[in-house]
């Protein structure tokens, strides 16, 4: 690269944050409208993390009132997980020095509303902007959502890096927009300063 980034956008789950315990409380939900009759739709996921809304009130967006035991087992994973959220050791270290080098931060998540609720509680106030798409009404890869980060820091797309873990949604939409990205892989034991070391040891 050959000019810094006056902002760096992060994602959060696999970048910032992981989910200790997995239970797939919206998939559950999903799996049920399947098995009562209502037919998948490639806008589903859209909609989860595009709508400010809960378990019971997404099921009746998708035209379906739950029984109240399933909302409860479905809140309870969903509890759960949520509970099991955690920062990865190096998140907030980097982020404390990005800020001291004067970078602006900004983090951009496609989640549905319970996540984004407990990423406020649990990420520090370091962050410039924080763009959530159940609060936007607009998902990665849609432009959308990129132009609001933009808008924000009124700044140029060639002027923000994006780091993430999903090679499209975080590094090949972002470049073909006119930002710099780079693909972060937790699974392989990769550190935040392993993918953004040379802006802050320098």
């Amino acid at each position: 690269m050959n000019h810094f980034p006056k902002v760096v956008v992060f994602d959060a789950f696999g970048t910032l944050v992981k989910i200790s315990t997995s239970r797939s409380p919206y998939r559950k939900l999903m799996k049920w409208l399947k098995a009562n009759g209502r037919k998948p739709s490639t806008k589903d996921a859209s909609i989860i993390m595009s709508n400010a809304i809960d378990i019971s009130q997404l099921a009746m967006l998708f035209g379906e009132e739950l029984p109240i035991q399933l909302l409860k087992d479905i809140n309870n994973d969903l509890q759960l997980e949520l509970s099991t959220i955690e920062l990865y050791e190096d998140t907030i270290p980097t982020l404390q020095t990005l800020k001291q080098n004067g970078f602006k931060i900004a983090l951009c998540s496609n989640l549905a509303m319970p996540y984004g609720k407990q990423l406020k509680i649990l990420l520090p106030s370091l962050f410039d902007a924080i763009v959530f798409s159940y609060e936007v009404g607009t998902i990665k890869p849609e432009q959308q959502i990129y132009e609001t980060i933009k808008t924000h820091f009124g700044c140029e797309m060639s002027e923000m890096l994006f780091i993430g873990d999903h090679p499209v949604l975080d590094v090949e939409t972002p470049i073909s927009l006119g930002m710099s990205a780079r693909l972060i892989e937790r699974h392989k034991d990769q550190k935040l300063l392993n993918v953004i070391g040379d802006l802050i040891l320098r």
